[in-house]
């Protein structure tokens, strides 16, 4: 974070393109909660190409601090969620550089990017998910206001076995913190 505790969200730009590819290609980079193996390395190239990483159905913005800072640190992710046929809500995720974590930075950025999406999209509810032992980003996503709603059994495939994940969840009308 920079010195002042800035944190910023912002629309991609080509130069930020080896940082994302970055969770692709490295193992540390992603963590080990979000480490999948190999796939796609062209998808945020050909995604930037189409729509600049921001469509309809989701988008990507990068998590920074401004000039004066040692970012950008990752980004903020998300999802169109079908709830019924008339409905829907956001998923959302976050990958940050193994420099960025345990500084602030990813509960800053999931709570901005809440408000973003309650500000610019009529959803009522934003959720999250992640790994049941990944304790750090349920601490952030408590911090930024989300409420833990339940656990997953064997919810992903990582590392070689299923693996429980927790679900959390925002409501627009929440108190989110200041």
């Amino acid at each position: 974070m920079s010195d002042d505790g800035f944190v910023t969200l912002r629309p991609a730009r080509e130069d930020d393109l080896p940082l994302l590819e970055r969770f692709l290609l490295d193992p540390e980079a992603a963590s080990g909660f979000q480490w999948f193996g190999w796939r796609d390395l062209g998808r945020f190239r050909r995604r930037f190409a189409e729509n600049g990483l921001l469509g309809p159905d989701g988008g990507q913005l990068v998590v920074d601090a401004g000039p004066a800072s040692d970012g950008p640190y990752g980004f903020v992710s998300w999802h169109r969620l079908t709830a019924g046929p008339m409905a829907y809500h956001w998923g959302m995720g976050i990958a940050l550089a193994p420099e960025a974590r345990g500084r602030g930075i990813g509960t800053r950025a999931q709570l901005l990017l809440v408000r973003y999406l309650f500000a610019h999209t009529p959803v009522r509810r934003v959720q999250a998910e992640t790994d049941l032992e990944n304790i750090a980003e349920q601490r952030a996503l408590e911090k930024a206001g989300f409420t833990r709603e339940g656990v997953l059994r064997g919810n992903v495939f990582r590392d070689g076995r299923w693996r429980d994940g927790v679900v959390y969840g925002v409501l627009r009308d929440d108190p989110l913190p200041g």
